[in-house]
Parts: structure tokens; C-alpha cells; sequence
């Protein structure tokens, strides 16, 4: 897991626009808002798939989260699993070159 892509994820949350949660993510590549989305790697295949699919619809880059769903939930300062989000406006984070470089 790597420190700068979380660092950035928190950065992105502070600064820019990010909606929490698999439906507000579904919602949000349907409606065309979403930049990039981020899925934990443990998230359900059900959800794993139709974000993919949807992302893969709207040309958004999905990048997997390296660890679980509750390591997420703690990226995001949440007290609860989080098994995907979606970065609507990276403010001044850089997540999107970061995870760019990674993939």
C-alpha cells in the first residue's frame, strides 16, 4: 500500500470533491461527474464489476486500493468499510498523476 497514494486520497478529500460509497460512486460515473474512481481490492466482485463497467462507459480511470475496504474507510477518516469513492474534483491533490504513474 502505498503512502502516497493515501496521502493523496486524504488530499483529495481535504481540498477537492470526493463522493464516498458504491452508489454515490455508480451515481456519480452515470451522471458523467466522476474523474477517477478508487476500489478497495476486497470490495465485493458484484460491485468490483459493474464500477468497471461503468467506468470503463464514462473512459475513467478506476484504480484498485491496495488494501481492504476498512483501510480505505480509514484513508478517508470514516469509521466504517469503504469500498469504493470517486475523486468529482482532485483539488490540490495530485492523486490523478500519482495512480497514473502506478498503473
Amino acid at each position: 500500500m502505498s503512502a502516497n497514494v493515501i496521502r493523496e486520497i486524504q488530499t483529495a478529500l481535504r481540498t477537492g470533491k470526493v463522493v464516498i460509497g458504491y452508489k454515490q460512486t455508480r451515481k456519480a460515473l452515470v451522471n458523467g461527474e466522476a474523474k477517477m474512481v478508487i476500489v478497495a481490492k476486497n470490495a465485493p466482485s458484484d460491485i468490483m464489476e459493474e464500477i468497471i463497467y461503468y467506468s470503463k462507459l464514462a473512459s475513467v480511470p478506476v484504480y484498485i486500493f491496495e488494501g481492504t475496504s476498512r483501510d480505505l474507510g480509514a484513508t478517508c477518516n470514516k469509521p466504517f468499510f469503504v469500498s469504493a469513492l470517486a475523486i468529482i474534483h482532485p483539488g490540490e491533490s495530485s492523486i490523478m498523476d500519482i495512480v497514473k504513474g502506478e498503473t
